[in-house]
């Protein structure tokens, strides 16, 4: 069984996703947290869980607190759904050990799919998330600018990962493969799903997305 801790002191929220969760098949749900930091520790220290779902926000927890927790306690997967925050604390954020990251008005089916996929820690980011990350400087992201902004979850591999930054650093399919002791047919295999679940149609585009969510160790950084 998986076990799951759910940790939100939004009384909807906490009761919406402990429904969704206990509707899920191999998955058990650890006594929940709607209290604070303390509350949060000691029920990890407790329970264990295989995966964490939290707004941490809603407990009072800072970003660097949240970084300091995901990595005490790394076996456990992280899955933060949250209201939207500004650029900078979304960058921090995804800068931390936590594995998946959602907003509050993604719907049922991606939930769902950000659970599963965290699961097989593979991290899931909100779509709506990274369009905001990736959007030009010059772009006014006001309000209609965000709720224009597609939420369709982007699931992205450890090992996709790994290829976006052989990308990005100029390697050619032959040399990532190399590196990554994978056939240099599976490397073009990835680069074509990062640049669909990406929506770019060349390798600028992957590398534009690699610098802007810090995936290359750069002197400075786009927001």
């Amino acid at each position: 069984m998986i076990s799951v801790l759910i940790a939100d002191k939004n009384f909807l929220s906490r009761i919406g996703l402990e429904l969704l969760v206990g509707e899920l098949k191999g998955f058990d749900l650890v006594p929940s947290v709607c209290g604070d930091k303390q509350a949060l520790i000691s029920q990890l220290q407790l329970s264990k869980p295989n995966l964490l779902i939290t707004d941490f926000t809603s407990l009072g927890i800072t970003i660097d607190e949240l970084k300091a927790i995901s990595k005490k306690y790394s076996k456990t997967k992280f899955l933060i759904i949250t209201e939207f925050l500004s650029k900078t604390e979304f960058s921090k954020i995804l800068k931390t050990d936590i594995t998946s990251y959602l907003l509050k008005d993604c719907d049922k089916a991606e939930i769902l799919e950000a659970i599963n996929s965290t699961i097989k820690n593979e991290k899931f980011i909100c779509g709506k998330i990274v369009s905001y990350l990736t959007a030009a400087d010059e772009i006014n992201t006001t309000n209609t600018f965000i709720k224009s902004l597609n939420c369709d979850g982007i699931g992205v591999t450890e090992r996709e990962i790994d290829v976006i930054r052989g990308i990005a650093e100029g390697l050619s399919n032959k040399l990532i493969a190399d590196k990554l002791s994978l056939s240099t047919h599976t490397v073009n295999t990835h680069r074509k799903n990062i640049m669909s679940k990406l929506g770019v149609c060349n390798t600028a585009g992957i590398v534009m997305f690699a610098v802007k969510n810090q995936l290359l160790e750069t002197n400075f950084s786009l927001h």
